[in-house]
């Protein structure tokens, strides 16, 4: 059985033979439909690969194990501005451990 690559060269080879000015409307219609039916071989394998991306994409990670979010240490938190609070009367007004 061919590969999708090879297949994919054929039909590559058919759209230049297609065009030749010298080919006959026989040799032109038969190489045409030897396309059609190549251009749906490929679409269908196609789909098939599309849809194991998707799969391997859309899949849980078996092999990598996810790490939690570190959390904030006490001694070491950070100060945020509360964007809500009323006025600020000093620099460090607004600010919260």
């Amino acid at each position: 059985m061919k590969t999708f690559e090879e297949k994919l060269a054929r039909l590559e080879e058919l759209s230049d033979e297609i065009r030749r000015s010298d080919i006959g409307i026989e040799d032109a219609l038969k190489t045409y439909e030897e396309g059609i039916k190549l251009t749906k071989v490929l679409e269908k394998e196609l789909a098939a690969i599309e849809g194991k991306i998707q799969i391997l994409t859309n899949s849980p990670l078996d092999e990598k194990v996810q790490e939690p979010p570190q959390k904030k240490k006490e001694d070491e938190s950070a100060l945020e501005l509360d964007l809500f609070a009323p006025e600020l009367d000093s620099p460090t007004e607004g600010l919260r451990k």
